[in-house]
């Protein structure tokens, strides 16, 4: 396997742009809105919820990283998925994660073009008009223009982080003037390590299950790297314990410096539990700030799931799973029309979230949950059939998954069992129906269109 492949795209992303776009697509704002919900959840004890998260979430990408090193492709773990178990699997993978991503997209813009709305006194539509085609254009003009984009915007949420896991410790530790040491007091206070006892950890799991969704993004960008298998295992190897230092540090000066009790879903900047902390500090204008790096965040990840939208339809198209005009790309080697179909469904689901028909948004979004368990589970399938036949060819190479077969069993069981908590948490449980109605409908599709045999090939060759 030569080190470029020849997908009909660039090769103009660098080993730093894809370890920095794995990071800023799992830190979004998410990571600065949401954290409460599972600490308050599970009390400091989420730290647990996020090591198994976190435990699955290595494992899983462990398991791509080796089918991406050997095989690197834009459609990834949905060209896996087809090589697997055939066109439908892999049809099936790869719209229902582009379905996500536009979803996450019309998501993240409406929230970012709320904040700005209100700094400027405008209409909530002119930001995210102005956003969507300044970063339409960024992805237009070349692969190495976006990678150069999403790096300094991941690169600007990755130092917030770091000041504020060093901010965190100072407090802690009262090595801020007019602060003592915190001690244990909210840690381990009245209520212990665990007050909820292990159901609250089970809740705090079903919280955090899907925090550090966003990581596979790299590997569809691996296939435009200039050497995919040295990138993809640079990338996968660094990512993973980056975004685990980021999420459990985080959490866990969350949980020492604020009552657990106290915390929740943040609407806003203002209720952040990282503004909250910050305040501790008395660094004036933090809420300010904290809008910025929240509205950063966003668009960061809107840039990501642009391009993984485009490339994800324009790699369909390759294999005759889309129209064939989306297999196309320009003089730049970018898919434009595949772009320019993603531009168009942001706007969609961002006009959806405007319009907000009753019932239709709810059950779109609470698909957007469930799609990602479909994901990890395709993604374990397709390493468990691929593995020996990838051993069996001299692949495998750079990153290899440990244990085969059984740790890849293990951690198809332990998404079975996020499965289960879903099912019994009620609010959850519409989260499993809603996914399969979307599988339901994209599975009817796969099998009503046939592909001509002319076209019955991957695009990684």
């Amino acid at each position: 396997m030569s080190a470029s492949i020849n997908t009909g795209l660039g090769h103009g992303l660098r080993t730093r742009h894809l370890t920095m776009m794995g990071l800023g697509s799992a830190i979004g704002a998410g990571l600065f809105l949401g954290t409460g919900v599972g600490i308050r959840t599970a009390g400091p004890a989420v730290l647990i919820a996020y090591l198994i998260t976190g435990i699955i979430t290595v494992l899983i990408m462990r398991m791509l990283g080796e089918m991406v090193a050997a095989r690197p492709s834009s459609g990834s773990f949905s060209d896996y998925a087809e090589q697997a178990f055939g066109r439908w699997a892999g049809f099936s993978v790869g719209w229902l994660y582009w379905f996500m991503m536009v979803m996450i997209m019309g998501a993240e813009m409406t929230g970012a073009a709320a904040i700005m709305a209100s700094w400027f006194g405008v209409p909530a539509w002119i930001p995210a008009l102005v956003s969507v085609v300044i970063l339409a254009a960024v992805n237009l003009l070349s692969v190495r223009g976006f990678g150069e984009f999403e790096f300094w915007f991941a690169f600007i949420k990755v130092a917030v982080i770091i000041a504020f896991l060093v901010i965190g410790a100072l407090l802690i530790f009262g090595g801020l003037p007019g602060h003592s040491f915190v001690g244990t007091q909210h840690f381990l206070g009245e209520h212990g390590f665990m007050p909820h006892g292990w159901s609250g950890v089970a809740a705090g799991l079903l919280a955090v299950a899907f925090a550090f969704g966003g990581i596979e993004m790299v590997t569809i960008a691996a296939a435009e790297s200039e050497d995919p298998q040295r990138s993809i295992t640079t990338a996968v190897n660094s990512v993973i314990w980056r975004i685990g230092i980021f999420y459990i540090g985080s959490v866990l000066v969350i949980a020492f410096l604020l009552p657990f009790d106290t915390l929740g879903g943040a609407q806003s900047a203002a209720d952040s539990p990282y503004t909250l902390v910050l305040e501790q500090a008395q660094i004036p204008g933090v809420v300010g700030f904290m809008e910025i790096v929240i509205v950063v965040a966003l668009l960061s990840a809107f840039n990501a799931q642009l391009y993984g939208s485009s490339r994800l339809c324009y790699s369909l198209a390759k294999r005759g799973d889309a129209p064939a005009i989306f297999a196309r790309t320009g003089d730049n080697q970018v898919p434009t029309p595949a772009l320019l179909l993603s531009v168009f469904f942001a706007f969609v689901s961002v006009g959806l979230q405007w319009w907000n028909p009753t019932g239709l948004l709810d059950f779109l979004l609470n698909a957007v949950g469930g799609c990602l368990v479909v994901i990890w589970v395709s993604i374990i399938a397709s390493y468990l059939r691929l593995h020996p036949q990838l051993a069996r060819n001299g692949e495998i190479s750079g990153v290899q998954m440990w244990g085969y077969p059984w740790a890849a069993w293990g951690t198809l069981l332990s998404v079975a069992a996020i499965v289960a908590l879903m099912l019994a948490d009620a609010a959850a449980r519409t989260q499993v129906y809603a996914v399969l109605v979307i599988c339901g409908v994209i599975l009817a599709i796969a099998f009503l269109t046939r592909r001509p045999a002319t076209l019955n090939g991957t695009d990684h060759h």
